[in-house]
C-alpha cells in the first residue's frame, strides 16, 4: 500500500470515528451510562508511522524519514465517563530519506524519534453497558517531538512542538481489557536552526501514527 492510500486511511478513521460520536449519543442511554464507572488505563500499542516532507528542496526535491514502525504507550485518566486526560509517549527509528523527481527516494542516515503529549480525549460508547459497546473517540492536545539523527557518526538534535489530533475505537474484550485501534497526526516543524545551527523551521508536516494496541483498565 503506498503512502498515500495509507495517509488517506487516516484521513478516513478519523472522519468515521468523529461522525460515531453523536451515534453513540443516541445509542447509549442514561441507564447505561450511569452503570459505566471510569478508571485509569494503561495501552501499550505498535504500529506504523507516515512522516512528511520536513524540507522542501529546488525542483521538487525533498527531505524526509522514512516510513517505518512505531512503538509507544498511553495513559488514561478519566475526568467524566466519556472525558479523559491521555498521556502518550511513541518511539519510531526511521532513515532519512531525500525525494528526488521521478527516481523516488535514497535512504541515508539513522535517526530516533521520540514524541511525548498530553490530549483531551472524548469518547461515547455504542450500545449499552451490558453489551461491552465499542467506543469511538477523539483526542487533541499538544507535545514535543524529539529527534537525534546519526549522518556517518556525526550526531545532532532537534526538538519541535507538536499538535496533536486523534481518533479511534475500543473494542472491548472483557471487563478491563480490550482493543484500542487508532489514528494520530503529530503536526509540526523540524528545527534545522537547532540541529545544524543554520537556516529555521522546515515544512509543517503530518505524520500520521497507524496502531493498535491492548488496552488494560484499572
Amino acid at each position: 500500500m503506498s503512502a498515500r492510500h495509507v495517509r488517506s486511511a487516516a484521513l478516513t478513521a478519523f472522519t468515521l470515528s468523529a461522525a460515531a460520536l453523536p451515534l453513540g449519543a443516541q445509542v447509549f442511554t442514561a441507564s447505561s451510562a450511569k452503570s459505566t464507572t471510569p478508571s485509569i488505563s494503561i495501552t501499550p500499542y505498535a504500529g506504523y508511522m507516515l512522516f512528511g516532507d520536513m524540507l522542501s528542496g529546488p525542483l521538487g526535491t525533498s527531505l524526509s524519514s522514512h516510513n517505518g514502525a512505531v512503538y509507544g504507550a498511553q495513559l488514561g485518566v478519566p475526568l467524566t465517563s466519556n472525558i479523559a486526560i491521555v498521556g502518550n509517549i511513541a518511539h519510531s527509528t526511521p532513515a532519512l530519506q531525500v525525494g528526488v523527481p521521478f527516481f523516488g527516494g535514497a535512504s541515508f542516515g539513522q535517526s530516533s524519534l521520540w514524541a511525548y503529549d498530553a490530549a483531551l480525549e472524548l469518547s461515547m460508547p455504542v450500545g449499552t453497558a451490558t453489551s461491552r459497546p465499542i467506543t469511538p473517540f477523539i483526542q487533541v492536545g499538544g507535545g514535543a517531538m524529539k529527534y537525534s539523527v546519526n549522518i556517518d557518526g556525526i550526531n545532532t538534535n532537534a526538538t519541535n512542538a507538536a499538535l496533536v489530533l486523534g481518533a479511534g475505537a475500543d473494542l472491548p474484550l472483557s471487563r478491563n481489557f480490550g482493543l484500542r485501534l487508532m489514528a494520530r497526526d503529530y503536526v509540526g516543524k523540524f528545527d534545522f536552526k537547532q540541529a545544524l545551527g543554520v537556516g529555521g523551521a522546515g515544512n509543517t508536516t503530518h505524520n500520521f501514527a497507524l496502531s493498535a494496541g491492548v488496552k488494560l483498565s484499572f
